[in-house]
């Protein structure tokens, strides 16, 4: 029997035709190699036991809620469906070390699922977020491989979305073990919402010193994941290796359909694997829209593209002839339809840094200073502070900048009035031409923060996109005179600017909290209580042309 509740998701979502009846199985015991059992419940039709298809999804924010919704909904559109708890969250045994044991645990339950007698071979895998990275520790290694994957807000290796250009994502980060290391105490749902009172009590953890211990303000008590995110900042990819799975073979990957949004945090890495997959031969399908991560308004898409998807794949349904690709322009309020990623008509246009805080279209010729440069001190005392961005609670997405373009430490070059509307759609990057130096000792040091903004006509400065590079002296290629040449790729945009308006480049030394601030001493992230002032030269000019590079899309 299907119930009232269910009836008004599926009405919300867009479903109308009839619903299936289905029977749910809790607690089922699923035992993995080192001897853990693992917790799982079959979502599957009344009746005797028949071996049919099954989705697997495997979370660690428990069976109920998300588990609960996303299980039940496919339920009642026919397929049969297998819910687990990762080890160590909600009766699951063993301990929940983030992203380090799911690629084994996976692979075993794919094998206990398959031998089951309610099962015929045949697997596919859904989730957004954490969950989708499960399947991503699965797909690339199974064998037989599956039928298919909803790869949702997610990516297949962990380390640049939680350490952008080598600056830990700090405040994401923040949220995100708030809710793991409360919510079987007060719930999944309760140890996520992003009430004032947590927003405050966030802020002050992560801006307390030193950065280590700020998981026991944060939860009450100590959480591992916070310790191994901090302890590994230096090198994280060396500690994070059993997370990163984006070496995949494209040509063996199953069917990936993935829904993202624009001001998701895990988009860069997910275009990055969608064009992998594309260019490898596999098929695959995208969608972007207006979204942050974890957005209500997402949640109709994501919902009928993935019955949709598994349709096709595990019940022999049609193709419905979409497009590969389908994003939203932002501002435009328009959705279009592209045979890959990147588009392949934008038409990169470079904006250049020029003296006197402008923008210019045009490269700086050689009559211009070669020595021109603006300039700024960073203080990790009161760091440049962050405004929006691709957040995972609020403030997120777009935000006047004004009051912090109006800062000592922020460097603002704006470009003249859009004669006529200027859609951006694809990549975006930017070139800096910088000199650093950390007060007292000389040594080049320092984050290069690089964000574009839509200016009004009355002077609103809104986010557009942005990126964060972190300096770290010996690795950067500097020339003699200490010029280092940062190249940023921003994230990906599609984002009308209207005729009027003006594109503005922000240049600063940090974003703090969304990316912890740097210290300027050379301390270890997790340990460094104590600060230097970073004094920065941003140059332009015909021998150090700074600029950004945006894709016009005719």
């Amino acid at each position: 029997m299907v119930g009232l509740v269910e009836r008004l998701v599926d009405r919300r979502l867009g479903f109308s035709e009839p619903a299936v009846p289905y029977v749910r199985e809790r607690d089922l015991r699923v035992p993995v190699s080192d001897g853990v059992v693992l917790l799982a419940d079959l979502y599957r039709r009344p009746g005797p036991v028949q071996p049919r298809p099954t989705v697997l999804m495997r979370t660690p924010y428990g069976r109920e809620g998300l588990g609960s919704l996303i299980a039940s909904l496919l339920a009642r559109r026919g397929f049969q469906v297998v819910v687990q708890s990762t080890r160590g969250t909600f009766g699951s045994g063993g301990q929940f070390r983030p992203f380090l044991h799911e690629s084994p645990d996976g692979l075993d339950t794919l094998d206990w699922v398959r031998a089951q007698p309610w099962c015929d071979g045949r697997v596919s895998m859904v989730g957004p977020s954490y969950v989708g990275h499960t399947q991503w520790a699965i797909a690339p290694y199974a064998d037989p491989g599956l039928c298919s994957m909803n790869a949702d807000i997610t990516a297949s290796e962990f380390t640049s979305t939680f350490y952008p250009g080598g600056a830990p994502g700090l405040l994401n980060l923040a949220g995100w073990v708030n809710q793991i290391g409360r919510q079987e105490r007060i719930g999944a749902v309760t140890g996520y919402l992003a009430t004032p009172v947590f927003s405050r009590r966030k802020r002050r953890a992560v801006a307390s010193l030193p950065l280590q211990a700020a998981d026991v303000a944060l939860t009450g008590a100590p959480v591992v994941f916070w310790r191994d995110f901090v302890e590994h900042a230096e090198q994280p990819r060396e500690f994070w290796a059993p997370a990163e799975h984006d070496g995949f073979d494209a040509a063996a990957m199953p069917p990936v359909c993935m829904v993202t949004g624009w001001w998701d945090l895990f988009l860069d890495r997910q275009l990055v694997d969608f064009t992998a997959l594309q260019r490898g031969g596999a098929t695959a399908r995208l969608t972007i829209g207006p979204w942050t991560h974890g957005d209500t308004g997402s949640l109709p898409t994501l919902a009928h593209e993935m019955v949709h998807w598994l349709g096709r794949h595990l019940h022999d349904g049609a193709d419905d002839g979409r497009a590969p690709v389908r994003v939203y322009v932002q501002h435009a309020d328009r959705w279009t339809d592209l045979p890959c990623w990147p588009p392949p008509d934008a038409q990169p246009s470079e904006w250049y840094l020029a003296p006197g805080g402008r923008l210019s279209p045009e490269a700086p010729g050689s009559a211009a200073a070669a020595a021109s440069c603006d300039s700024f001190v960073y203080d990790p005392a009161d760091p440049t502070p962050s405004v929006g961005g691709p957040m995972l609670q609020p403030p997120s997405k777009q935000h006047d900048n004004r009051d912090v373009e109006a800062r000592d430490d922020v460097l603002v070059y704006t470009g003249p009035p859009q004669e006529t509307d200027l859609d951006l759609l694809g990549q975006v990057s930017a070139v800096v031409y910088v000199r650093t130096a950390a007060e007292g000792t000389g040594a080049a040091e320092g984050d290069v923060f690089v964000r574009v903004c839509d200016v009004a006509p009355d002077g609103t400065s809104l986010n557009v996109t942005d990126a964060m590079h972190r300096l770290v002296p010996g690795r950067e290629a500097t020339a003699p005179d200490g010029t280092t040449v940062v190249r940023l790729a921003l994230s990906p945009t599609g984002y009308r600017v209207r005729a009027g308006h003006r594109i503005r480049v922000q240049v600063a030394g940090a974003a703090f909290p969304r990316f912890a601030r740097n210290h300027g001493t050379g301390e270890r992230m997790s340990t460094a209580v104590t600060g230097r002032r970073i004094r920065y030269e941003v140059l332009h000019g015909p021998d150090h042309p700074s600029h950004v590079v945006l894709p016009h899309h005719p």
